[in-house]
């Protein structure tokens, strides 16, 4: 009787332990791929999920998020016939849980395999210098050619790039000797740009110096051009002016004799005074009217007897 109670007791511990078995939760970014006596039967998303015991079992968890994997560097020949090493990293995502399950054996070495062989596809096409320069132009063709080649596998390929390119040490030192010839022919060229604006620098800034001179001096010669008429025009206002007080005098002195009631004869001869002094005995032409010559005669004569007298 015992005995019955204790094997009860197992079955019962038994079966509830195959019950919770059945009892599968999936959690977020995967799912589960379920096979119903070794027949696909369904796919599990996120949440709670019951199976049926003995007969149906998980084949496979999928993790449904990106994925990155990164291949060993590849031996790669390109159209100019160099051989490179070239190492690549593959991003991608499973879209289709049953076909990455039951599409290939072992996805990730068919994708590398896949990777390396349309590599070497495209590297083929290329030569040297195309190959470093159009990276860019290599990852989108093998993103494209991969991505329709798993298509079959549920697997989105959604970047591929090229890690490394290691060329061989010979082909390195070309290139690092090239690429110094060049720095240092850029260099010349920049140190004879720089030098040539140099030159045309200074020679503007002689040009404009001497345009500046130029100009300086013209001004200076018409400012002393200014002086010298201002002085010429002051001096002959002087003259005009010394003349015009002169005969001022010699009128206002003619008057007075004339008010102080001086016979012509003495009039005539302060006339003749004022000619003299307007002659100012510089070769200055007068012309004297022929009245005041005869009174000037009859002075000198009358001078000559008074001198005769005395003797």
């Amino acid at each position: 009787m015992l005995a019955m109670k204790i094997l009860g007791i197992i079955v019962l511990v038994l079966i509830v332990l195959i019950l919770i078995s059945c009892v599968k939760i999936v959690h977020q970014a995967q799912a589960i791929v379920i096979e119903r006596l070794g027949a696909y039967q369904a796919t599990w998303g996120v949440g709670i999920h019951f199976k049926l015991p003995i007969i149906e079992r998980v084949a496979r968890r999928i993790d449904l998020k990106e994925q990155v994997v990164d291949f060993e560097p590849q031996a790669v020949i390109t159209k100019d016939n160099v051989t490179m090493q070239i190492d690549t990293v593959v991003f991608y995502q499973i879209t289709d849980p049953k076909l990455f399950c039951y599409g290939v054996a072992n996805p990730i070495m068919a994708i590398e395999n896949l990777t390396a062989t349309t590599l070497r596809n495209i590297i083929g096409d290329l030569e040297l210098d195309q190959t470093l320069t159009s990276r860019e132009t290599i990852n989108t063709k093998m993103r494209s050619e991969l991505d329709l080649a798993t298509d079959p596998w549920g697997i989105k390929v959604n970047r591929v790039e090229l890690k490394n390119i290691i060329p061989p040490s010979a082909i390195r030192d070309a290139m690092e000797k090239q690429m110094k010839a060049e720095r240092e022919r850029r260099e010349a060229i920049l140190r004879a740009e720089g030098e040539k604006k140099s030159t045309i620098l200074v020679a503007e800034g002689h040009k404009e110096s001497a345009i500046l001179d130029a100009e300086a001096e013209k001004q200076a010669a018409i400012l002393r051009a200014e002086a010298e008429k201002e002085k010429m025009i002051k001096e002959a206002e002087g003259e005009a002016e010394a003349i015009l007080k002169v005969q001022k005098a010699n009128a206002d002195g003619l008057r007075f004799l004339r008010e102080a009631g001086a016979d012509e004869a003495v009039l005539t001869l302060k006339s003749l005074e004022a000619f003299e002094k307007a002659a100012d005995g510089k070769a200055t032409k007068i012309i004297i009217p022929s009245e005041i010559q005869g009174i000037a005669g009859l002075v000198k004569s009358l001078a000559e007897v008074g001198q005769n007298e005395t003797n």
